[in-house]
């Protein structure tokens, strides 16, 4: 399973729990599970629960197995729905990368133009001039197909620690005029994202390959005709 599947699980026990004690403060993953929000985690095996998990299938031969290719693949749907896409960072490093990397790996691997996050925000106390991830810009990142470079005026990047910045930012866009909308509940719908990704994948391989093969037939017929109009004599081995 990928991690999307892992925390959404995780997250349903510990909802229960929290409801079978009468818990006021509600754990972020019980939240997401009970709303259908994704959550991904770039490194899995680099936390404790990874570290559980390598124990058991060692240990008991558990056959639990984190697949990370299938987060890759699932993410990769999920911004291909998106009529618009965009980002909210908060720090940077590994997860940064994981949701930003979805664009040209759509682009440059499935062969599936996208054009880049249409929004990107990021609060970070990193800074360019120290070549890290973290403190990567947004140009940067258009670089790599990322980031559209026609919204790159409009991107935002505020170098404060997260804890101050971004429950500030929570309040306004609770407070904005556009706080509510409908739940996408992305993640019962995980499945079907994935079979419109290989769909449209393999369509777009389809037309590479019948690009590849006409341009192919077509040099080697106009090959054909200079050799034609050169004298006998000349050596044919090349």
């Amino acid at each position: 399973m990928g991690t999307a599947e892992f925390h959404h699980l995780i997250g349903r026990v510990v909802g229960e729990r929290q409801r079978a004690l009468g818990l006021s403060r509600r754990s972020l993953i019980a939240t997401a599970a009970e709303y259908g929000v994704p959550v991904y985690t770039s490194s899995p095996g680099d936390s404790s629960i990874g570290m559980n998990v390598a124990y058991h299938e060692l240990i008991n031969g558990s056959d639990l197995m984190i697949d990370p290719n299938r987060d890759v693949n699932e993410v990769c749907a999920i911004v291909l729905a998106g009529t618009k896409n965009g980002c909210v960072i908060l720090g940077g490093g590994s997860p940064k990368n994981f949701y930003l990397q979805a664009q040209p790996t759509l682009w440059e691997v499935y062969g599936i133009p996208k054009g880049g996050n249409d929004y990107f925000i990021q609060i970070t106390t990193d800074q360019v001039v120290w070549g890290g991830l973290s403190g990567a810009t947004p140009a940067e990142a258009v670089s790599w197909g990322k980031v559209n470079p026609g919204v790159l005026p409009d991107t935002v990047v505020a170098y404060c620690d997260s804890t101050i910045a971004f429950p500030l930012f929570c309040e306004y866009a609770v407070g904005s005029t556009y706080n509510r909308r409908a739940r996408r509940e992305l993640v019962h719908k995980r499945d079907a994202l994935v079979a419109d990704l290989l769909k449209q994948a393999r369509s777009a391989k389809d037309t590479k390959e019948a690009k590849d093969t006409k341009g192919k037939d077509t040099k080697e017929t106009k090959d054909t005709k200079e050799i034609a109009k050169e004298p006998a004599e000349i050596d044919r081995h090349r």
